[in-house]
């Protein structure tokens, strides 16, 4: 379904009530209005979740201009024109221009996005913080995004790289445990345990090294018990 032209220009609740969602943007049509500093974060991200990126800029900044050299992206070098966000999935506006980010907002097919402006978008970018496959986004509304990056910051101390190693590990063990334990309920209370809040404190206290004893231990136990 298109969206209403007129969306992002109506009026809204003064705290938008946001659907928190992971959206899987591979393959997908995103458009990028916008070639500097603030373009690029969005740009790089957008190319690490495999999208399919178009850029339309007069200018790029060197990093992106080795992310076009490398293929990785198309860019149109012009100022933006109507018609240029045809078929996008996803729209982003991070240009210095006002009247140009009202306009890509009125143009966007589906999902839009300007920077530092949410009266102009229809969803907004959360602060994220990334342990591997662990993300923990924070998001005040748009109220105050500073506020947003200082939580991070907190949580970034809180949930340190181990975090990312150990959800490694669990993937595999996991893949394991599906093909080695029949029981249901036995894999079930196995797979919890090593997914506990016992486990994430283990994990601060004593350390990834000992974690993995004890998980690994764990494993070999659930599946003695399976066979017998």
């Amino acid at each position: 379904m298109k969206r209403k032209k007129s969306s992002a220009h109506s009026i809204r609740p003064s705290t938008p009530h946001y659907y928190p969602a992971y959206i899987d943007l591979a393959g997908k049509k995103a458009v990028v209005v916008g070639g500097g500093s603030v373009a690029e974060r969005k740009i790089l991200s957008l190319l690490k979740a495999h999208a399919q990126v178009k850029v339309i800029s007069p200018y790029l900044t060197k990093r992106l201009e080795k992310e076009k050299g490398k293929g990785k992206m198309h860019h149109i070098s012009r100022h933006y024109k109507k018609g240029d966000l045809r078929s996008a999935f996803l729209v982003i506006a991070a240009t210095n221009s006002l009247k140009i980010n009202e306009q890509v907002s009125y143009d966007a097919p589906y999902l839009v996005n300007v920077v530092d402006m949410p009266d102009l978008c229809n969803f907004i970018v959360p602060s994220l913080v990334q342990r591997g496959p662990l993300k923990v986004a924070i998001s005040t509304s748009g109220v105050s995004p500073a506020f947003s990056r200082s939580v991070r910051k907190e949580l970034e101390t809180f949930y340190g790289p181990e975090f990312s190693e150990y959800l490694n590990l669990l993937k595999i063990i996991r893949k394991t445990a599906m093909r080695t334990i029949r029981d249901k309920k036995k894999r079930s209370d196995f797979l919890k345990a090593i997914a506990s809040e016992k486990i994430i404190e283990m994990i601060r206290k004593k350390g990834l090294r000992w974690t993995k004893k004890h998980v690994n231990e764990l494993s070999r136990k659930a599946v003695k018990t399976n066979r017998q």
